[in-house]
């Protein structure tokens, strides 16, 4: 078979944390039956993933907060790179991490082994079901706390972890761990296949719009060795015992995803049919309060603080998971691999489940960033080209804001409705302008600009009522939010709907952002 290159993604399960939705407590299945797995071609066409030229990371991590942030990578002229300061940039890799760390390669054989495994999807070709398994390879190691401290004190601007409630400061020092990992090149990985009778918070029984098969029971050795980074991504075709064929069911089915040797390594994935409807939604700003566009509060709701529900939009998933047959839900983030355990944990634990995509490790510098969006999205549409896609995200993103109105001429008939939250128009602190040019073309019955979530509300998106006509538009096409209330392309500062410009600039911003890197 011809390997299709595919994106590698990773998420990094810690044991200093205890409590988390992707290790859920579910006993671990025997060995069944053995079959030798061929990696299969995706549908889909992109490119393979670019390895970008990754920031090396200091030697002495006992330095002061300069020397703390250019060990992180961090660099000034990338603090802007989705429209907002961009404080997760040029993480380091596991050579720079132990390096900097000063272990030796004995040191790091004799740490254990974990492996990450991120929620996937299925797709059904005319020879079967061909299941995504992604993830990553890597070694936790000990770092004193007192370092684990100073590192994440880079990240929280206006405090530090000595000034933050016990939990805060727990929760600050493991995410921080987090970035701080040793992947593991050329390691073989082997799963546990077996119906999953629950996934995610509640909507339905069970959580997401999915069912409980009656079989699907097997063991999957996959076919190739992880990557450079410790990465694994690909689609192998699975023992179809049990299931429901993709061509005879419009269900969508679960199976829980065991990593052999590893409890940690528990994952749901998701045997999407062809045909149907699901939604592709971002997390930041939309399902939590982030307030990524105030660098300051984004870090530190970020790293410390719990992660907290955006208003009701739990409602609002719960219903649509509720009511609308067969859902899919996708969630999309472009936050970096190694920071996003949290975001999981926090899905799972507040909304339908589903499967995931993030930033992979090799999208690293400005530019790349920059597409990671379009990119992850481009591999969903083409993998289920005969679906139709909700894509739901925030007007904070510039990457968005010129992406989703893409989607619907790269793609005609495949998105559903665009629905952007206007974070300018309820968040003062939203400084930065975005660009609605992108939507001139698009018709304006498929998207909507809303404000709280009962927007939502009572909207027959099955049937492409995208548009909530109580919520005013009054839509021009240019940049909103400009310095001075300046808008190229003016719109309406009335009503819940319009998209009311910052009242001070945007430059001011980037400025106070760049002035908090230099510290």
């Amino acid at each position: 078979m011809i390997i299709t290159s595919l994106p590698t993604v990773l998420l990094v399960l810690l044991p200093l944390i205890t409590a988390t939705a992707v290790r859920r407590s579910i006993p671990r299945p025997g060995q069944v039956g053995q079959e030798r797995p061929l990696i299969t071609p995706s549908p889909a066409s992109w490119d393979p993933t670019k390895t970008y030229k990754k920031r090396g990371v200091v030697s002495d991590l006992a330095g002061d907060v300069n020397s703390i942030l250019s060990g992180l990578g961090s660099d000034i002229p990338s603090y802007v790179a989705s429209g907002v300061p961009n404080f997760f940039q040029g993480f380091p890799t596991g050579a720079d991490v132990q390096s900097s760390l000063g272990l030796n390669d004995t040191q790091v054989k004799a740490l254990p082994t974990q492996v990450l495994n991120i929620p996937g999807y299925a797709n059904w070709t005319g020879q079967g079901w061909n299941l995504r398994f992604h993830g990553n390879v890597f070694k936790q190691p000990n770092i004193t706390e007192q370092r684990l401290d100073d590192l994440a004190n880079v990240f929280l601007v206006g405090t530090s972890v000595e000034d933050l409630p016990p939990s805060q400061a727990s929760q600050a020092r493991n995410l921080t761990a987090e970035i701080f990992i040793i992947q593991q090149s050329n390691q073989n990985v082997t799963f546990n296949l077996q119906p999953a009778p629950t996934a995610g918070a509640s909507g339905e029984q069970g959580g997401g719009g999915a069912v409980t098969p009656q079989g699907g029971s097997q063991q999957i050795k996959y076919p190739i060795p992880t990557d450079a980074e410790g990465d694994f991504d690909g689609f192998v075709q699975i023992n179809d015992a049990g299931l429901d064929a993709g061509n005879s069911t419009s269900e969508i089915q679960r199976l829980n995803v065991y990593t052999e040797g590893d409890v940690n390594g528990n994952a749901t994935a998701y045997l999407v049919p062809p045909t149907g409807l699901g939604i592709i939604s971002d997390i930041d700003d939309i399902l939590r309060v982030t307030q990524i566009y105030e660098p300051s509060l984004g870090l530190l709701n970020t790293f410390a603080k719990p992660f907290t529900p955006w208003m009701n939009m739990p409602d609002i998933y719960a219903n649509w998971s509720r009511t609308l047959p067969n859902f899919w839900f996708h969630y999309l983030t472009t936050t970096p691999e190694q920071v996003t355990r949290n975001y999981m944990d926090f899905i799972y634990k507040n909304y339908p489940g589903g499967s995931f995509d993030d930033r992979p490790l090799n999208f690293s510098d400005v530019s790349a960033t920059l597409s990671i969006r379009k990119f992850l999205l481009d591999k969903v549409f083409q993998t289920f080209p005969q679906r139709k896609f909700v894509l739901i995200a925030d007007t904070s993103n510039s990457d968005v804001m010129r992406d989703y109105p893409a989607m619907v001429t790269d793609y005609p008939g495949q998105v559903q409705c665009i629905f952007l939250r206007n974070t300018t128009n309820t968040d003062p602190g939203d400084r930065f302008p975005y660009d609605t040019s992108g939507f001139k073309n698009v018709p304006a019955s498929m998207y909507m600009f809303f404000v709280v979530p009962d927007d939502l509300t009572n909207l027959d998106i099955a049937n492409g009522q995208c548009v909530n006509t109580t919520i005013k538009q009054n839509l021009t096409f240019g940049y909103q939010g400009l310095p001075d209330g300046i808008n190229l392309g003016s719109a309406n500062k009335k009503g819940s709907g319009s998209l009311l410009a910052a009242s001070t600039t945007w430059v001011f911003a980037a400025a106070m952002g760049a002035a908090m890197w230099a510290l």
